[in-house]
C-alpha cells in the first residue's frame, strides 16, 4: 500500500477491527521522518488520547532523553509529555537500578545517558580497576582512550561485564544516509577483549517491553505495537505475544513482506499510521481514506 491508500500487499491479514487499550509507537519512520510528522500521525494520537487509550512512544536512540523527545514532538505540533516516552536512556537506568544498584559503571555514551545515571545515583568511573559494567552505547565521541578503558576493565582486570543500550548497526538519516550506532562500539570492544555483550536493553529485547508494560499498567495482549522495522519493534512484539502493526512509511516496504515467513509477519500492515483506527470508526470520524 502506498502512503495515500491503494491495494494492500498480499501478505496482509487485515487492518484492526477494534480499538486496543494501549498503543506503543516507534518514532522515527513511524510518527515522524526527520523533522516532519508523517501523514495521519497527529490526528491518530490526539484521537487515541481523546478516547482515553494509553499511548507510549519508544526509541532505541540514547542520544536524547525523554524530555528532548517530548520537546521535539511538541515542536512538530504534537504536544507530548516526557512521561509518554521510553527510550534506552530509561531502560538502561532502570535495568541497573533493578539488577545492579551497587555496581560501578563506565558509560561509553553521550550526555543524556550520563546525566540519567548521575541523577539515579549510579556510580560511574573511568578507572578500569573500579569498573563492574561497561556500557557500550551510541557515542559519537567514541575514541581509542575509551576503548582502552573498556579493554583494561574487561580483559586486563577480568572484572567488568559488557552491556549495551541498543543493538543497532547504524542510525538512519533522511535521504538514505546514516551513521554507525552502538553495535559498532560493541563490536570494537568484543573484538579486542574476546568478551560477548551480555545484556541489551533496547529493541527487540524483552527488557524494553517490560519497562513499557510497567509504565502503561497493561498486559501485552491488550496493546498494539506499531513500527517500521520487522526485526526490532515488530520482533519484540511477536516474542511477547503483543499484537503488532508495521507501517510502510519507514524502513519496511510492501515488497519486503513477500519473502517473510508467517512467523515474522505482524498482525497488521498499514500504508499510513492512522489506519490503526478501525475502518468503521474512521468513517464515523469523517476521516475517509486520506
Amino acid at each position: 500500500m502506498t502512503q495515500s491508500g491503494g491495494a494492500q500487499p498480499s501478505k496482509v491479514s487485515k487492518t484492526p477491527e477494534k480499538l486496543y487499550d494501549g498503543y506503543v509507537f516507534d518514532l522515527d519512520g513511524t510518527i515522524y521522518l526527520g523533522d516532519e510528522l508523517l501523514p495521519g500521525a497527529k490526528r491518530l494520537v490526539l484521537k487515541l488520547r481523546e478516547l482515553d487509550r494509553r499511548v507510549v512512544f519508544l526509541s532505541n536512540n540514547p542520544t536524547k532523553d525523554p524530555r528532548m523527545y517530548a520537546e521535539k514532538l511538541t515542536k512538530l505540533g504534537l504536544e507530548t509529555p516526557a512521561g509518554e516516552i521510553v527510550n534506552t536512556v530509561v531502560t538502561m537506568t532502570q535495568w541497573l537500578i533493578q539488577n545492579h544498584p551497587d555496581a560501578t559503571v563506565f558509560p561509553i555514551a553521550e550526555e543524556p545517558l550520563k546525566n540519567a545515571l548521575r541523577e539515579a545515583g549510579i556510580n560511574t568511573s573511568e578507572e578500569p580497576e573500579e569498573i563492574d559494567i561497561v556500557i557500550a552505547s551510541y557515542d559519537r565521541g567514541f575514541d581509542y582512550r575509551k576503548l582502552q578503558i573498556a579493554f583494561d576493565a574487561i580483559w586486563f582486570h577480568e572484572r567488568a561485564m559488557l552491556v549495551t543500550t541498543n543493538p543497532d548497526r547504524y542510525c538512519p538519516f533522511p535521504g538514505g544516509r546514516g551513521e554507525p550506532d552502538a553495535a559498532a562500539i560493541v563490536g570494537a570492544i568484543e573484538g579486542c577483549t574476546g568478551a560477548k555483550c551480555e545484556v541489551n536493553v533496547g529493541k527487540p529485547d524483552p527488557i524494553m517491553l517490560k519497562t513499557i508494560m510497567e509504565l502503561m499498567g497493561l498486559d501485552a495482549k491488550d496493546c498494539v505495537m506499531t513500527g517500521d522495522r520487522l526485526y526490532t519493534e515488530i520482533r519484540m512484539a511477536l516474542d511477547a505475544g503483543m499484537p503488532s502493526a508495521v507501517v510502510l512509511t519507514g524502513e519496511t516496504k510492501a515488497e519486503d513482506l513477500e519473502g517473510e515467513s508467517e512467523d515474522n509477519l505482524p498482525d497488521y500492515v498499514l500504508g499510513r499510521i492512522d489506519y490503526l483506527i478501525p475502518a468503521n470508526l474512521r468513517r464515523e470520524f469523517g476521516w475517509g481514506d486520506a
